[in-house]
């Protein structure tokens, strides 16, 4: 009992000890300012139409079937509403509205349809949750300037660990994920993607040695898994940053995947020491005194309790997969929200075929419900497939008079460079399958 005291105190004196509160203070500021470039960047490509309101059938989350997204111009105002908030966290300006604001809306809109999740939306999700119960704008913001706020220079050690620990649970799972045979010992889907891309000026002669790939891969697996530790040490970290820098403008460059490199690059920041974002921060703001002020949240024990099933959660939930057999990039049953990046290259030809008892027989035509890029999404995870199948009978029985609708579905799926092969069981009725987390039996295994 004594010893479990012992550790108990050390491990709240570790976590309550006060620290600068300017790290914090800088990555509202910076975090704030991605948010705000990503969002009018989405709305700028009029992804809000192609993704919100032009498809006649969303796919949603399994809980989550009540989540559609707003008629006429509702989406519109929900973004308008998100870069409004944006703008206000990077000022610090009525920072908790906006933060809980921005964290609702934006997972909101993430909720609606499986097809546009990425990792980085989620991890902007977890952030903006973070940020929410965080003292982010005590210092350097216009709450503080206004008198809305008062005023921290030392916070909680917590405050700024959990940011950094979440970021180290990205790279790291990402890197542990990439420990794999098709990754490491295949270069797949390296392989794949580098021969394509011959004609990049200055490196593209680089991508047709057979080399390069596998030097990718393997310096891929390494940084994600090693590049925490170094950011944690003070004698590394400059170099361990600029690797981030590097690493991360380079796969951007390649592969063309939105702003997720940008948004770890500024995400890292926040593990540089207190006396460079107080430099930063220097910049354009200055505390009249020299003074220290701490803020204390109350019920210590209740936010160490908060902090534990966080990361209980977020460990247990990249291992999910071992409860599914076969191959997990060919199922896809524990695939989201585990950190798995760029790894594997999946296409999948799929078609449906409509029964009922009365004779009447049907081949569905996939465009006349789904958009192309869900339809693309669709036809690789099964679970997608089988949230369109009950869909297709529900809309056979409702507008076509069939009766007790059967779908079948033909398909053929390849991966990471492996031959196409059959991916669905044709022979089972899958509008008579249920919607939920238990293995999917009608999923060939992979060969």
């Amino acid at each position: 009992m004594a010893i479990n005291a012992a550790i108990s105190t050390k491990i709240k004196t570790f976590l309550f000890r006060p620290i600068s509160i300017a790290p914090l203070a800088s990555f509202r500021i910076l975090f704030g300012a991605m948010l705000l470039f990503s969002t009018i960047r989405f709305t700028a490509k009029g992804w809000i139409d192609l993704l919100y309101i032009q498809p006649k059938f969303y796919f949603p989350y399994e809980g989550f079937e009540c989540i559609k997204p707003l008629t006429g111009n509702g989406m519109y105002i929900v973004f308008a509403v998100m870069i409004l908030a944006a703008f206000f966290i990077m000022l610090g300006l009525f920072y908790r509205v906006a933060v809980i604001l921005f964290f609702i809306l934006f997972t909101y809109v993430e909720l609606i349809d499986k097809t546009n999740y990425l990792n980085h939306y989620y991890f902007v999700s977890i952030i903006s949750l973070m940020l929410c119960f965080l003292p982010a704008n005590k210092y350097a913001s216009l709450d503080v300037k206004f008198g809305f706020a008062k005023l921290a220079t030392h916070i909680p050690n917590w405050c700024i660990l959990i940011i950094q620990l979440q970021i180290g649970m990205v790279y790291f799972f990402a890197g542990i994920a990439k420990i794999n045979p098709d990754w490491l010992l295949h270069a797949q889907p390296l392989s794949i993607w580098l021969k394509s891309r011959d004609y990049f000026p200055v490196i593209g002669f680089l991508f047709v040695y057979k080399i390069t790939p596998y030097i990718f891969s393997w310096f891929g697996m390494l940084f994600d898994v090693f590049i925490i530790f170094f950011l944690w040490n003070k004698k590394t970290r400059p170099f361990a940053y600029v690797a981030v820098v590097i690493f991360h403008l380079l796969t951007g460059y390649l592969f063309q995947i939105g702003v997720f490199p940008y948004v770890m690059i500024v995400a890292t920041w926040i593990f540089f020491s207190a006396e460079f974002h107080q430099k930063f921060i220097s910049l354009f703001y200055k505390e009249k005194e020299n003074r220290t002020i701490e803020y204390q949240p109350k019920f210590a024990s209740f936010w160490i309790t908060i902090i534990f099933i966080h990361f209980t959660i977020q460990i247990l939930l990249p291992f999910r997969y071992l409860l599914y057999p076969d191959k997990l990039f060919w199922t896809e049953q524990g695939y989201r929200f585990s950190w798995r990046v760029m790894l594997m290259e999946k296409n999948a030809y799929t078609s449906f075929v409509v029964k009922d008892k009365t004779g009447k027989i049907d081949e569905v035509k996939n465009r006349d419900y789904l958009t192309a890029q869900q339809e693309k999404q669709m036809s690789t995870q099964p679970d997608m497939i089988l949230q369109f199948t009950h869909f297709i009978a529900n809309e056979y029985e409702e507008k076509k008079g069939f009766i007790n609708a059967e779908v079948y579905v033909d398909s053929y799926a390849a991966l990471n460079g492996h031959p196409s092969q059959p991916f669905i069981d044709n022979t089972i009725d899958l509008a008579k399958q249920p919607v939920n987390f238990a293995p999917k039996k009608w999923i060939l295994p992979f060969k």
